[in-house]
């Protein structure tokens, strides 16, 4: 019955049912402000003390289901939120619609993709294909394929723009054909900065106001964004968190996301940060303890006295860490802060008072003095905080900033020549990157300030370093020159690079000549420093996979020491010319320079300002763009082919099958491992496959940019170096062994023969599986090759929610049936059994291994669906026959 009304719940969507899009909840209240008159729920008046209970996300929450709900639906969801207060959890589901959707070019690049795919299919099958657009604004920011191939001089910036565009022109110009046939698209092209920096700069309103039944209601600004860092803008109180691309296309048209009513941990915020302690420590503190207690998908809200001690700025540095805290939100409530942010970055004055109004009105405002109910709740003294690091390959994995050196010493790597130039753990790649650390004013003035003491001590970075500043913003330009630290950071060859990811998305470009002489000799272990948030193996480099996360002052004082084995609490970072030792104190900024520099260098109508200029680039509006409302695949390209998952043909893989595991891999498998990111490796079979068809094995891009290929992308599923496929230990990247023959290959051939030969294929995983980006391809590959269900001792979120949108069934494997305690051998079979009609959220799921041997062992697996909408996602065959078939009912209906 739940179902039958949610699906009738979508349809009514689908076909602009005025009456459910514009039915009022309750009795709605009103707030004047500046002589307007605007409609609102009024929680308040509605609920009571009741509401000083439940926290601020579930606030907001409660909002949109009583805007959005109605009748019987909406008075459950209610009674469950309220209900939730009994116990800090729920099983309950609720509907969520946010008002926008963010995205970035390499997860709307198969996103858009994929709508353009399923235009031609309705126009195949003789529907209007013009019908398929989004319902909702959605924003795309330029900002994932920026490489750093220019770097340590003054026109870096401009010469990797100009490479960025001339690389992806033909998919830029796909991108911008996207916009203009489909409604309420906005791409914001190359060189506007980082999506969540033109969020928190641009775009976010903390509050927005809309039209209903002729009436202006104001209501909480709320997203979904296809990247797991979109919760930086809760640092300013604004809901919002990161989704898998296909569950943002069903977002995108008007359909409400089902999740169940999340757990909320609290974290209890004492005390106020020391001097030289930045907002970075404090992030990577947070994260380790986080990820200490198990968060996995749970919202997390901030409150406590020492909430109010950071600024916005600061929030957003630990808000931006959720995915790598576990946690779907780093909720901040709306305080004076927020408002101070909004007017520093130029938002208009009557934005600002309706903002602070209704938050105040809708208990929506921050109250440092009030403990709600949280399902659990943890401490962190903000006075105790230290100067930190994290790796050298986890996000969670907290060092003190004295502890870099000798951990790298305790790997005990011994170089082949002991005479090289180069120390044996040399930092070839020093990065000051990532939305995280480059927002916040104060961190890069920081960056700058140590850049301008090195500088007048006559300091230099080794010829070894890769050096790169990769801004969020625009603006950053602006009030670094006015601040007068541009020079300084020049000095030391921390030129600007770009306005993008860079670095931290893995787009470093090349390490320096003399760091690949000396790897090819085996005379180095490398290391990076880099103040972005993600340290995997390979992810910032294929050939680096020790990595520390920073600061970005302390990235300089590493890229100054060039060697990380140098202990930078005990030993200087550099002797002068003269003989002098130069101590990281020396270089430190105290709170005062760095405050004094802030308001020397920051302007508000910098904002707007920069982000205008960097819109007209020129590159991007002279590219061609065809002028079809159906796109022009050309047959010959490799960046842009029409998937063959968007297509009516597409079934489901539920049912009963046995089947060979196409890969079983550990703990810890990320988004990186399953579908890379960065540059294509040329001696590498995907490479072969791109030369054979014309491109320059010299210059084939990352594989981020072949997103809109699925044939590059299915080739590239699981290519990582540093992946352990426990079917063979010792096979190369990308391979797997195909078990009738025992012969290595390919993973893409072995499953190409296993769909010939009618077999089925899995995947089974250890903990964690899918930790990482919200990266759609990561499992639109596995549904490529076939595969119809993963077996994992447990996913991360967004990824399990991705997988689900393919139609793959994730099963979550119980305790004693890991990976290495099954000792899954080449040839044993894994039998599952599912019924479609029968698949509910977390059941139980009947699994047998059957070994070669003949012996069998029983497995209670459970369905790791979390919702009756991802059940009906699964029947169906996942998100793109699910928006297929609901568009052609619409049709048929009107």
């Amino acid at each position: 019955m739940f179902v039958l009304f949610f699906i009738l719940h979508l349809f009514a969507y689908l076909c602009n049912n005025e009456l459910m899009k514009n039915s009022l909840p309750f009795a709605p209240g009103l707030i004047d402000h500046a002589g307007t008159s605007y409609q609102m729920v009024d929680l308040p008046a509605l609920f009571g003390e009741r509401l000083d209970q439940l926290p601020v996300v579930l606030r907001i929450l409660l909002e949109n289901i009583v805007r959005n709900g109605r009748g019987a639906e909406r008075e459950a969801s209610v009674a469950a939120v309220f209900e939730w207060l009994e116990c800090g959890t729920s099983e309950a589901e609720i509907t969520f619609q946010p008002g926008r959707v963010l995205m970035h070019d390499t997860t709307s690049t198969p996103a858009l993709v994929d709508i353009a795919a399923m235009r031609d299919a309705l126009a195949e099958a003789g529907w209007d294909p013009t019908a398929l657009n989004p319902g909702l604004p959605v924003d795309v920011s330029v900002d994932h394929s920026l490489a750093v191939e220019f770097f340590a001089r003054k026109d870096a910036l401009e010469k990797n723009l100009a490479l960025e565009v001339k690389r992806n022109g033909e998919r830029y110009s796909f991108m911008r054909w996207a916009s203009k046939v489909m409604k309420g698209v906005r791409i914001h092209p190359p060189g506007t900065g980082i999506m969540h920096t033109i969020n928190l700069e641009q775009l976010a309103t903390v509050v927005s106001t809309e039209q209903r039944d002729g009436q202006t209601w104001v209501v909480p600004d709320t997203l979904l964004g296809t990247d797991s860092h979109t919760p930086m803008i809760n640092g300013i109180g604004v809901l919002g968190w990161g989704v898998g691309g296909l569950e943002a296309q069903t977002v995108m048209f008007g359909m409400p996301t089902m999740m169940r009513i999340p757990d909320v941990i609290g974290v209890r915020l004492i005390g106020k940060l020391r001097a030289g302690v930045l907002a970075t420590d404090l992030a990577l503190v947070v994260t380790q303890r986080l990820r200490a207690i198990g968060v996995s998908g749970e919202f997390v809200e901030y409150f406590g006295d020492g909430v109010a001690s950071l600024t916005a700025g600061e929030r957003s540095v630990v808000a931006n860490m959720a995915p790598e805290y576990g946690a779907s939100s780093g909720f901040f409530p709306i305080d004076a802060h927020t408002i101070d942010y909004l007017r520093a970055t130029n938002r208009p004055e009557e934005l600002l008072g309706l903002a602070e109004a209704y938050a105040r009105r809708n208990a929506l405002w921050f109250n440092p003095a009030a403990t709600p109910r949280y399902t659990r709740t943890i401490e962190v003294d903000l006075d105790t905080i230290e100067m930190h690091v994290a790796g050298p390959r986890r996000p969670q994995d907290l060092l003190s900033y004295s502890q870099l050196a000798p951990t790298v010493s305790a790997i005990g790597f011994t170089p082949k020549h002991a005479d090289g130039p180069l120390p044996r753990h040399p930092f070839a790649i020093a990065a000051i990157t990532s939305c995280t650390n480059t927002s916040d004013p104060a961190l890069l003035v920081a960056a700058g300030l140590v850049a301008r003491k090195a500088r007048a001590l006559g300091l230099r970075v080794p010829y070894w370093v890769k050096t790169s500043l990769g801004p969020g913003s625009p603006a950053a330009a602006d009030y670094l020159a006015r601040a007068g630290l541009t020079e300084d950071l020049s000095a030391v060859g921390f030129d600007i690079v770009g306005y993008g990811c860079t670095t931290c998305i893995g787009n470093s470009g090349p390490l320096s000549e003399p760091i690949q002489q000396a790897l090819a000799q085996g005379d180095i272990y490398p290391v990076a420093a880099l103040s972005g948030n993600r340290n995997f193996p390979g992810r910032v480099h294929p050939d680096l996979d020790l990595g520390f996360l920073m600061s970005p002052p302390l990235v300089v004082a590493c890229a100054i020491a060039g060697n990380a084995e140098t202990d930078l609490a005990t030993q200087p970072v550099q002797t002068t010319a003269d003989g002098r030792e130069v101590w990281l104190t020396d270089l430190w900024p105290t709170h005062e320079e760095i405050a004094e520099a802030v308001t020397a260098g920051v302007r508000p109508a910098d904002f707007p300002n920069a982000f205008s200029i960097a819109t007209q680039n020129p590159m991007w509006h002279a590219l061609q763009v065809p002028d079809t409302p159906l796109f022009p695949w050309s047959p010959t390209s490799t960046a842009l082919r029409r998937p063959p998952f968007a297509a009516l043909s597409e079934a489901s893989l539920l049912g009963s099958f046995t089947a060979y595991p196409l890969l079983v891999v550990g703990d810890d498998i990320t988004t990186d491992h399953i579908s890379p990111a960065s540059a294509i490796p040329k001696n590498s079979f995907i490479a072969d496959f791109l030369v054979e068809r014309g491109d320059d094995r010299n210059d084939l891009n990352v594989f981020a940019s072949r997103r809109g290929n699925w044939e590059v992308m299915m080739r590239a599923a699981f290519y990582n170096r540093t992946l352990r496929n426990l079917l063979a230990p010792e096979s190369p990247p990308g391979y797997t062994v195909h078990v009738p023959t025992g012969e290595l290959a390919p993973i893409h051939e072995v499953a190409a023969r296993y769909r010939t030969a009618g077999e089925s294929a899995v995947l089974v995983a250890g903990e964690r599986y899918g930790t990482g980006s919200s990266r759609d391809w990561a499992a639109k590959g596995q549904r490529l090759l076939g595969i119809r269900c993963v077996l994992a001792m447990s996913f991360e979120r967004i990824h399990r929610s991705n997988l689900i949108g393919m139609g793959i069934l994730p099963l979550r494997l119980p305790v004693g049936a890991s990976p290495s305690e099954l000792n899954i051998l080449p040839g044993d079979r894994i039998e599952v059994v599912t019924d479609a009609t029968t698949l509910k959220p977390r059941c139980e799921v009947a699994v047998r291994l059957l070994r070669k041997d003949g012996q069998v062992l029983d497995i209670a697996a459970r369905a790791a669906v979390e919702t009756q909408l991802e059940v009906e996602l699964l029947r169906r065959g996942g998100v793109i026959p699910f928006i297929l078939g609901n568009t052609i009912e619409a049709q048929r209906q009107s």
